[in-house]
């Protein structure tokens, strides 16, 4: 077993060591002592303070024991109502503490104990469940992320490649250079899928186009937003395809390392990722002089440990830079200061993962998977809740909310009805039903006061008393509040406070001005998101 020094000594000089020096020392003991905490400050030059705030900002790291072994149960807005409650109970005899939402919203309940998920809907029934396919495509056009992703073997990179992994990216350096590269993404309107939408290609460019070097790529696989499980199928059954992204947006922009930065919670997907990253290094298509050319590109790994902000680009970037991870004030933005103050991309899964079909297939045929003119390409809805088929589907913007709810997914369980969705994971609010006549796109859910963000959609049947999971929500917002802007930090708690009793007319009117002071004011967009959650909540009950 390596000494204290020994595994500071391993990581001090990799790239972004504190996150797997962190991670190393709670793998080999557990939990994370005090005196390990000096030794680590000793060995990283951190102030001993600076380094205990920013190691208890993370849920995942123990400080005792049994700490890492002892199970943590997901209690997130659609697990708690699938029996999270009931098996967080029966464990606590164990140990048992309760996790927000692990992305399992599709195969309820995980329970985590050390480096393995156990799923199911009673304490006595756990068991390890791979990560569910998406379903069989219903549509009647075409997928593009899960086009191929049902072939077998395709998390391998013979798999892969026999269902034309990295032709896109064989054919950029071959035939394209940079500049042309990014002109193919601009041309296919191709915007982030993490939530914000910004045009990839612009993002790109910019990054091209900035002074200073190196240049780094960075991979957001930290999808902490409840309900939201769609990073974790693309990675677990295509990751050369993220790999193959990462790779050709390192060729556009001039960035020679690159990281994905992969939440705690998702212990099988890092194994395979592991195993991918090494065939790719092994044929040649990342590393050094990648296929025969001079273009060196290196790609790490690091884990986060659990904190929802980590999400927020800016938080992630100073997380992985070994500091507390607050979000950063904008301007500047990270395509011009980025990680270690240097132009960086940071792109999430699913767009890194569809930049590899449109170098491969087009930007014109990309543009034509849309059911609408004025939008271009799909996007991947993780769907659960209170429906008969959960899973991933991969839609077309433009397709009508009630066909993936009523026809796609089955409809409500038996003998229920829908009463509401959220959007956007939890940040986009509750959508009644009165207003699902609504296509699936940003524009459409906007007009009814949502956001399609991530595409997390939860469906609660008329069983669900929607206070209570509008209670539940913004407990979890004020859990994980950074704290670093007062309209979050105590705006967050004030709401969940008045939604902890019945609403009068003064209290819906101090929840409504709170929320537009947070709306306007918050430095990220958990505070600016959560409010979302009451206004929707008040149109609800209108």
């Amino acid at each position: 077993m390596p000494t204290n020094a020994e595994l500071i000594e391993i990581w001090r000089e990799a790239p972004a060591p504190l996150l797997s020096i962190l991670h190393a020392f709670h793998d080999r003991d557990g939990f994370i002592s005090e005196a390990a905490l000096r030794d680590i400050a000793v060995g990283l030059r951190i102030p001993l303070a600076e380094l205990f705030g920013t190691l208890t900002f993370y849920y995942h790291f123990a400080r005792e024991a049994p700490g890492q072994s002892s199970p943590r149960v997901c209690t997130g807005p659609v697990c708690r109502l699938q029996g999270g409650l009931e098996i967080l109970k029966a464990l606590k005899t164990e140990g048992a503490t309760a996790m927000p939402c692990a992305g399992r919203c599709d195969d309820c309940v995980p329970v985590l104990k050390g480096h393995q998920v156990f799923t199911g809907k009673q304490a006595d029934t756990l068991s390890v469940q791979p990560t569910p396919l998406p379903p069989l495509y219903p549509g009647d056009g075409e997928e593009c992320i899960f086009a191929e992703i049902r072939e077998p073997n395709r998390r391998t990179l013979a798999g892969y490649q026999r269902t034309g992994g990295y032709e896109g990216l064989k054919h950029a350096i071959t035939s394209l250079n940079p500049e042309e590269v990014i002109d193919t993404l601009k041309e296919s309107q191709l915007a982030g899928r993490g939530g914000a939408g910004f045009p990839t290609g612009m993002k790109w460019e910019s990054v091209l186009n900035a002074p200073g070097e190196p240049k780094t790529v960075v991979c957001n696989a930290d999808e902490g937003e409840p309900g939201c499980f769609k990073d974790r199928v693309i990675l677990d059954y295509t990751p050369h395809s993220v790999i193959e992204g990462m790779t050709l947006a390192a060729y556009a922009t001039g960035a020679t390392r690159g990281f994905i930065y992969l939440r705690y919670e998702y212990p099988e997907t890092l194994k395979i990722l592991e195993q991918a990253l090494k065939e790719a290094e092994t044929e040649g298509l990342i590393g050094d002089e990648i296929l025969g050319k001079q273009f060196n590109f290196h790609i790490y790994i690091r884990r986060g440990a659990g904190a929802y902000v980590c999400g927020e680009e800016g938080s992630l970037l100073n997380s992985l830079e070994g500091k507390h991870p607050f979000p950063r004030n904008r301007p500047p933005y990270p395509v011009t200061h980025g990680f270690e103050n240097l132009p960086t991309v940071v792109n999430n899964v699913e767009t890194l993962a569809a930049a590899t079909q449109i170098l491969r297939h087009g930007a014109a045929w990309y543009k034509s998977l849309s059911y609408d003119r004025n939008l271009a390409g799909t996007k991947i809805i993780s769907l659960s809740g209170d429906i008969q088929q959960p899973g991933n589907y991969e839609v077309a913007f433009g397709l009508p909310l009630k066909t993936l709810l009523y026809e796609w997914a089955g409809g409500p369980l038996e003998g229920r009805s829908i009463q509401a969705i959220t959007s956007a994971g939890l940040s986009g609010g509750f959508i009644g039903k009165k207003d699902f006549d609504i296509t699936i796109d940003e524009p459409s859910f906007q007009k009814v006061g949502a956001m399609l963000g991530a595409a997390g959609i939860m469906v609660f049947d008329d069983t669900r008393d929607m206070f209570d999971v509008a209670h539940n929500a913004m407990e979890f917002f004020a859990e994980e509040s950074c704290g670093k802007c007062f309209p979050c930090r105590i705006g967050t708690h004030r709401l969940t406070e008045l939604l902890s009793e019945p609403l009068n007319q003064k209290s819906k009117e101090l929840i409504a001005e709170i929320g537009a002071v947070m709306k306007a004011t918050s430095a990220c967009g958990l505070g600016t998101a959560a409010p979302n959650i009451t206004d929707s909540l008040m149109r609800l009950n209108t």
